[in-house]
């Protein structure tokens, strides 16, 4: 027998079985061609991609509603995308590390999400420099990207641990996105508010450096917010940035103000990227009244 799908073909298995039906036969048979043919078009583009977010309080503080008047960038990143062509969802939790994501099961959660097409933006730093092992967190991750590793009896949890790099928990969390078919987004950490000599204070050969370090390795574009938003609050002076982009009670997390420069920032480096498919989702210039609700009155 013939094997075709052609149109002609397919509407010559199916005969009237009386002239008098004939008309009416050939409009029901095309009708039901074109579903034939159109269903599969409709359906090829497939549920919005998903971009999760996941990180310290410097990404979601608290949860996320703005209580005390700080807020985390990744509350603040979806406006400048296109909502109707592309999801997010804020997986990040205050007071956790790279190393404290996995152990305490987040990643897992967020990884078993993924699937192809979706992205990751992963900022981590603020809280791996915590001692390693003690009775009140025990979050700390070693120094640098190596291999190095020590093992632990976990005073916390109660049970061995082997805890390693700050790099070594980054690439984990990288190369399992990338196994999953999600394009990993890499962020460098918040800067703090701290000042010397007019300037915003740096921290060479740390967390900053380390991430760019892995995303170099690992060949994932890197945003490296820690640099673009010092310069910027350098420019705008400690004065003009403490009690408005930043609490002057507390140097590390950012009012809705600094959160949106933050999140304005990431937007658009994003833009420049190069081989980063995330950027032809943004939505250049969104409506002030979008971030009302995070600013102060």
């Amino acid at each position: 027998m013939k094997n075709s799908l052609s149109g002609t073909y397919w509407l010559s298995c199916f005969r009237p079985v009386s002239p008098c039906c004939g008309k009416l036969f050939r409009r029901g048979a095309v009708l039901i061609m074109l579903v034939f043919f159109l269903l599969p078009a409709a359906g090829a583009s497939g549920p919005k991609p998903v971009v999760y977010t996941i990180g310290d309080s410097t990404v979601k503080n608290g949860r996320g509603d703005g209580a005390g008047g700080q807020w985390g960038w990744g509350d603040l990143l979806v406006h400048f995308f296109d909502t109707s062509r592309i999801t997010f969802r804020n997986h990040a939790l205050g007071g956790t590390s790279s190393r404290t994501f996995i152990t305490r099961g987040l990643w897992a959660e967020v990884a078993g999400r993924l699937k192809p097409g979706d992205y990751l933006l992963m900022q981590f730093g603020h809280n791996d420099g915590g001692p390693v092992n003690d009775t009140l967190r025990a979050r700390g991750t070693l120094r640098g990207t190596g291999g190095d590793s020590v093992e632990i009896h976990n005073l916390i949890t109660g049970k061995e641990e082997v805890v390693r790099s700050y790099g070594w928990y980054l690439r984990k969390m990288v190369r399992e996105a990338k196994a999953r078919g999600a394009r990993p987004v890499m962020v460098t950490p918040v800067p703090r508010n701290d000042w010397k000599e007019g300037r915003v204070v740096r921290t060479p050969g740390s967390y900053r450096d380390w991430t760019l370090e892995i995303a170099q390795q690992e060949k994932v574009p890197c945003i490296d917010l820690n640099h673009l938003m010092a310069a910027a609050m350098d420019s705008l002076g400690e004065q003009g940035v403490t009690g408005r982009y930043f609490e002057a009670r507390d140097h590390t997390h950012t009012t809705g103000e600094g959160a949106r420069l933050a999140a304005s920032l990431i937007a658009r480096r994003t833009a420049s990227l190069k081989k980063c498919r995330l950027k032809k989702y943004l939505q250049p210039d969104p409506p002030e009244e979008l971030f009302r609700r995070y600013l102060k009155p």
